[in-house]
């Protein structure tokens, strides 16, 4: 017979917005357990964001070292032991997991069950040989990457993003499919550390962000020798050889075959339902993942779903801000509703690409009068100190200057949203930002200058030069 635990909350999955939910519970004093049926940490920790980074912080120096020359450095081909930079990688997961350990999260107070979970009905999942009724169930199993039905595709083997990390012998021909985030990501991260990369795109690159400032990145890759294919489709893959791979596509030029030694699907992600039995809960779902209100809730009132799992904007920061709002209802019965408005996303390419609210076309069509502001990296000192002059500082501003968006490119853009998402999130306006003080030299800078190109209209007006004059005559 199963034995049966009754916790105030059941948690399913130990990624970021599992975790955030377990700990919080669990730091208030409220019985919470935790099933995970993989690694602790989830995508992220070990497939996702930290080896990527990881990866990408590798690239980087290789990429400085080749050019040195622009600080009277003499330009240098980095010698890349592939095998190492892997290690690189694998110690960053490591000095990171026992943050998101078992030992950690029982330490906390959490009952942690290592085993697969399914719903046995609207109350009741199952991990291993305990079941569990508990008051509230959250769910939150995360995505893996979406295969697309490419012919030829099953017979070959390809790379996602939860194996290309085990690689410790660097890919000659790196062929990738998906000119997304981690497509591009990943291609400039290989083709620095010596790979020939190809990307191919079935639309734009970067087709969520703003196409201004996506051109930039797209051009910097293009200039590093990553060769982008967009509107371009994938008809058939097949295997060349012992170990290489051959990608039929067409484009508006027609049909050209590209030749490879690895291939990477990266043609974003899906929601992980498979093996929960939502039916039996009474739990909707569809392609995306699972169907929530803006409250986070099910179709099950008893249910609600975080992160990458629910369709929504998948990145590790949005699980962790679902999480906060899940366990202001759980714990706190408070009003919690999302608002994507706020969520900043971030492409960690070279120059980086980040965004947070309304895109200029979206904004004009929801606000109809708004404002475009724009400030150069070109003109900020630090920039020119550091020779990272490429990229700018775009503000979509409203009415009375309201803040509707802003989208960024350029060195350390994703540092520099943070500022941003505040301000949307506290509903400020362009007069707020111009208001404040940044140290110089810093790029936060180049920000500040966007927010107060907005007044210079006011310079121009015939009206407030002559209100000037008047008020000179007083001393």
């Amino acid at each position: 017979m199963a034995k049966l635990l009754t916790p105030d909350i059941c948690v399913i999955g130990a990624g970021s917005g599992g975790l955030s939910v377990a700990a919080a519970a669990a730091a208030f004093g409220v019985p919470v357990v935790l099933i995970e049926k993989g690694k602790m940490g989830g995508d992220c920790l070990n497939y996702g964001c930290v080896p990527s980074k990881a990866m990408l912080a590798a690239a980087r120096h290789a990429h400085a070292l080749r050019h040195g020359a622009q600080f009277g450095i003499a330009d240098v081909e980095p010698d890349i032991d592939f095998s190492k930079v892997n290690q690189h990688i694998q110690a960053v997961v490591s000095a990171i997991a026992p943050n998101d350990s078992v030992e950690r999260f029982t330490a906390l107070g959490v009952q942690v069950i290592k085993a697969e979970a399914r719903f046995k009905d609207a109350r009741t999942v199952v991990a291993g040989d305990v079941e569990i009724r508990a008051r509230r169930f959250v769910i939150a199993t995360g995505s893996s990457p979406a295969i697309p039905p490419i012919p030829g595709l099953d017979g070959i083997g390809y790379l996602t993003n939860e194996t290309l990390f085990e690689q410790t012998s660097r890919p000659r021909h790196l062929v990738v499919i998906g000119g997304g985030p981690v497509g591009l990501e990943m291609a400039q991260a290989h083709r620095r550390l010596g790979s020939a990369v190809t990307v191919i795109e079935a639309a734009a690159a970067l087709g969520k962000h703003d196409p201004e400032m996506v051109a930039i990145v797209v051009k910097e890759l293009r200039a590093e020798g990553v060769e982008i294919h967009e509107e371009t489709l994938v008809k058939s893959v097949e295997r060349r050889g012992r170990s290489g791979v051959r990608v039929h596509i067409e484009s508006r030029a027609g049909a050209e075959i590209v030749d490879g030694t690895h291939l990477l699907v990266a043609t974003g992600r899906t929601g992980n339902v498979a093996g929960l039995d939502l039916k039996k809960a009474g739990i909707a779902c569809d392609r995306q993942g699972i169907k929530v209100t803006a409250k986070l809730r099910t179709t099950n009132r008893r249910v609600y779903a975080v992160g990458d799992v629910t369709g929504s904007l998948q990145f590790t920061h949005v699980a962790g801000y679902h999480a906060g709002l899940v366990v202001r209802a759980l714990l706190f019965r408070l009003p919690a509703r999302e608002n994507r408005q706020i969520i900043p996303r971030v492409t960690f390419t070279d120059p980086e690409l980040a965004d947070v609210g309304l895109g200029e076309a979206e904004a004009a069509t929801k606000h109809g009068a708004i404002r475009i502001l724009r400030w150069p990296y070109a003109e900020n000192d630090r920039a020119q100190a550091e020779r990272r002059t490429e990229g700018h500082v775009k503000l979509v501003a409203g009415k009375r200057g309201r803040i509707l968006g802003v989208s960024i490119v350029g060195a350390n853009a994703g540092e520099m949203i943070n500022m941003w998402a505040l301000a949307l999130t506290k509903d400020m306006t362009v007069k707020d930002v111009a208001a404040y003080v940044p140290p110089y030299p810093t790029m936060g800078e180049i920000g500040r200058r966007a927010a107060i190109t907005y007044f210079m209209e006011a310079t121009r007006k015939p009206l407030v030069r002559r209100v000037v004059r008047w008020l000179r005559v007083f001393g």
